[in-house]
């Protein structure tokens, strides 16, 4: 079993990544992971992911209430939306919020990532659809989310960046990648002349090898059973 210590060093590594990759800039962005059924550790808030270290990340129940955090830090103020996650899917472990330059583009223009153009793309991610504004650290973007989250496991927030969760961290961040290669090639192949879609039937293979790979977490494509 991975201590809290491990977890804490994970979510700095991971925020290490993100800044390193332009996710995000200055202090943008959070990172949190579910330890036990009414427990996260979360990244704090005015603290850049490429700058943390294991005694800033915090430790709040579902409720948001503070458990723990080492002196002046406290925990993201947007981490009402990572319980949000939380609450609607109990098979999520992690959730990673962040503004990676082409997703957030598609999310400021208001177009959803919805064409199939790579296999890879088609299987771990499906169409993205955007949540609907809403001021950052308030209950509106939890409220937004929460219509899509049974059935996506990333997301465009409007105007604002992109959300992605997943069964570990790991998982959740890799999502993230993947969301930002997807919108990155949506918009190059766009601007050479348009993308070549896969069709209906060579998606619907893609959504049966997804099965067959046993990959966890929701897909659009795939009716829950």
């Amino acid at each position: 079993m991975v201590s809290e210590d491990e977890v804490k060093q994970q979510i700095c590594e991971i925020g290490k990544r993100i800044y390193t990759n332009g996710f995000v800039a200055a202090n943008d962005g959070n990172i949190s992971v579910r330890i036990s059924d009414n427990e996260i550790l979360c990244t704090p808030t005015g603290i850049s992911k490429g700058y943390m270290t294991p005694d800033m990340i915090c430790k709040v129940n579902l409720n948001g209430e503070v458990i723990s955090a080492n002196g002046k830090y406290k925990p993201s103020s947007e981490v009402r939306m990572h319980i949000r996650v939380y609450n609607n899917r109990g098979d999520v472990k992690s959730v990673v919020h962040a503004h990676p330059p082409y997703a957030t583009s598609y999310a400021i223009a208001g177009k959803p990532l919805v064409k199939p153009i790579m296999p890879e793309a088609v299987i771990s991610l499906g169409s993205v659809p955007i949540a609907e504004y809403g001021t950052p650290s308030t209950d509106e973007i939890p409220d937004a989310i929460e219509k899509y989250l049974q059935d996506y496991d990333a997301l465009l927030l409007e105007n604002h960046g992109a959300l992605t969760y997943g069964s570990d961290l790991i998982n959740a961040y890799y999502k993230m990648e993947s969301l930002e290669f997807y919108a990155k090639l949506t918009f190059i192949s766009t601007m050479i002349g348009g993308p070549h879609e896969l069709s209906d039937k060579q998606v619907q293979q893609l959504y049966e090898i997804r099965k067959k790979m046993g990959i966890q977490g929701r897909h659009p494509g795939i009716p829950r059973e």
